[in-house]
């Protein structure tokens, strides 16, 4: 499962936080990884250290949300290696207002990252994953896609994800190509290590503890892997078990059930 000797892997966002712990993890099974990313120095930064520990890596500079830049970035995937074999489209943000508080422009910005960057994504690098014979691609959409979290925009972006996932599926499983959508809970990094509502949400998730980058990174090598290889057009939630129940999960502890 975990041999990706010889094959080539893109992440975007892959600078820092989750997206760094999945091309670490890609890069430490052989696969040569892209590290894609608006941060340039970060990004470069992180390569050089993981060509330190004798992992082949490159950093590209990318905008999810500029087709022309996300060409670019095919073309040198080609250049440099001749192919591509996985596409993990890690890169999001989030805006943390409620319907009745985002204005227009923050609506369409998180949208157009989450949502138009992973589209944008797909379209760029799948033809050249159908000349190698195929690949996976792993969108990182969120536990948030099952559910009305209060920030409409990323949530709209989460679920919108988990539809783009299934279409693309089915377009492109003729050509070797599987998609499939990774859904994470609560992840702490460095990014949202001292928000508010990290310590509600552990309280309310049954495994009382957030999700490591690394354990994300763990479900992502799956699915890049031959291992998956029956597995295409669907959604794995990682999240310590919120969405199977943490509410009534919490209300049966506070009368005693459990």
């Amino acid at each position: 499962m975990a041999d990706l000797h010889g094959k080539v892997a893109l992440v975007t966002g892959g600078a820092r936080g989750q997206g760094a712990a999945e091309s670490r993890l890609l890069a430490e099974k052989e696969a040569s990884v892209i590290v894609a990313d608006v941060l340039a120095k970060e990004g470069r930064d992180f390569v050089d250290e993981l060509g330190e520990l004798g992992l082949e890596a490159r950093f590209v500079s990318l905008d999810v949300t500029n087709e022309a830049n996300w060409k670019e970035v095919a073309d040198m995937a080609r250049a440099w290696k001749g192919r591509l074999d996985i596409l993990v489209n890690n890169a999001g943000i989030i805006n943390r207002s409620t319907v009745s508080t985002t204005a227009l422009d923050a609506w369409e910005a998180v949208l157009k990252v989450n949502l138009t960057g992973a589209f944008l994504g797909i379209q760029a690098v799948a033809p050249l994953m159908a000349e190698g014979g195929g690949g996976s691609i792993i969108n990182i959409s969120s536990n948030s896609a099952f559910s009305g979290h209060y920030d409409p925009a990323y949530t709209a972006s989460k679920w919108g994800l988990r539809g783009l996932t299934r279409s693309a599926a089915m377009e492109l499983v003729g050509k070797g190509i599987r998609v499939n959508a990774v859904c994470p809970g609560l992840v702490v990094t460095g990014l949202n290590a001292s928000s508010p509502h990290l310590q509600p949400m552990i309280e309310m998730t049954p495994m009382r503890r957030s999700g490591k980058p690394e354990e994300i990174a763990e479900l992502v090598l799956f699915l890049a892997s031959d291992a998956s290889g029956f597995i295409t057009g669907e959604d794995f939630v990682i999240d310590g078990g919120f969405t199977a129940g943490a509410a009534y999960r919490q209300v049966a502890v506070k009368t005693g059930i459990l």
